[in-house]
């Protein structure tokens, strides 16, 4: 089988596509024969060495993906060969055989594209653990959201609209702007790509204000971090929820008097820890997400295919802030 490696640390630029022996599944597993694999922020930090995790080399990035059971270890009932699957291993997923503990599998529904189906769990399952289980979304809640056009914060506007929140998506462009507003945004807010004096931050603080209107956001969904997240706290509700999820623009240094101003909390969202940590839970969120994209309220949007040998240019647009939705590497 085929398999893009990561040998030595670095970017996109650095992988590799080797052969490899196919998997076999120990006591516990199954082979999946890998259909898709989406491609997500903390790939591109991984490569690197800049996240948390550190997989000893050579591994293959990729840490989510959807296909079909080719084969099952002992002690195995749950799978059968031809079951559609999908899962979220943190990395491994870009080759086109995968063996992996069964626990960790889920279910592709009827009627749910395999390939779209890759799309849904670390941005769907990211977004429904932060609204729902750190960010206690209420219908008519306000909810502002940074990074709104890529996959993690186009599945925050669904979701929180979902739920029956109002939802002001922040962006960086237009174009950006329009795919936010198709997927439910009720307002939007563009805010500038290059750095920001600080005439500029109070600017876009006002902007933000604005647009959540006078009692401010119960919830920000930052994706964004960096000089961003500033002005959105100084947006934020009385007993708001600001929700750090990521920082693709830097670590921000947050103003802490700001937080005893709005009686706010600051949030922090692991979803990998969580799904570790708490299994069952997770397991229960992804049954809902299943329901909701059933029931027509969800559906992962997915921009661009690669095939395996184009995966390092999926890795390098996403890590250049370009993707628009989920980016996914097919089989």
């Amino acid at each position: 089988m085929k398999a893009l490696l990561t040998k030595a640390v670095g970017g996109p630029e650095t992988l590799v596509l080797e052969d490899l022996p196919t998997p076999t599944p120990a006591a516990g597993e199954v082979v999946v024969d890998i259909a898709a694999c989406a491609i997500n922020y903390p790939d591109t930090l991984m490569i690197r060495d800049l996240y948390q995790f550190r997989p000893e080399r050579p591994y293959s990035p990729g840490g989510e993906f959807s296909g079909t059971v080719s084969a099952v270890g002992e002690g195995v009932s749950r799978w059968k060969v031809g079951d559609r699957v999908l899962a979220s291993t943190g990395s491994g997923a870009l080759r086109e055989q995968i063996a992996v503990a069964a626990d960790r599998l889920f279910e592709v529904p009827a009627g749910i594209d395999l390939v779209q189906a890759s799309a849904l769990l670390m941005t769907y399952g990211t977004t429904i653990h932060a609204l729902k289980d750190r960010g206690d979304i209420e219908a008519g809640n306000t909810v502002l959201v940074l990074g709104a056009a890529g996959g993690v914060g186009l599945s925050a506007v669904e979701l929180a609209k979902a739920y029956g929140a109002r939802v002001v998506a922040a962006v960086s462009s237009e174009d950006k702007a329009a795919v936010a507003r198709k997927a439910g945004a009720d307002d939007v807010v563009i805010y500038p790509r290059e750095d920001m004096d600080k005439d500029a931050s109070k600017a876009l603080a006002q902007s933000f204000k604005d647009a959540v209107g006078p009692q401010g956001a119960d919830i920000v969904y930052d994706i964004v971090g960096g000089q961003y997240s500033e002005p959105a706290l100084r947006a934020i509700a009385w007993e708001g929820r600001f929700l750090v999820i990521g920082f693709p623009a830097g670590i921000a240094r947050m103003p802490l008097n700001l937080t005893l101003l709005k009686s706010c909390d600051i949030r922090g969202v692991f979803w990998g820890a969580f799904v570790a940590r708490e299994p069952q839970r997770n397991g229960a969120n992804i049954e809902e997400l299943f329901a909701l994209w059933q029931d027509g309220r969800i559906n992962p949007l997915i921009s661009q295919t690669y095939p395996l040998d184009r995966a390092h240019e999926a890795i390098a647009a996403l890590e250049n802030r370009q993707a628009i939705g989920k980016l996914v590497v097919t089989m």
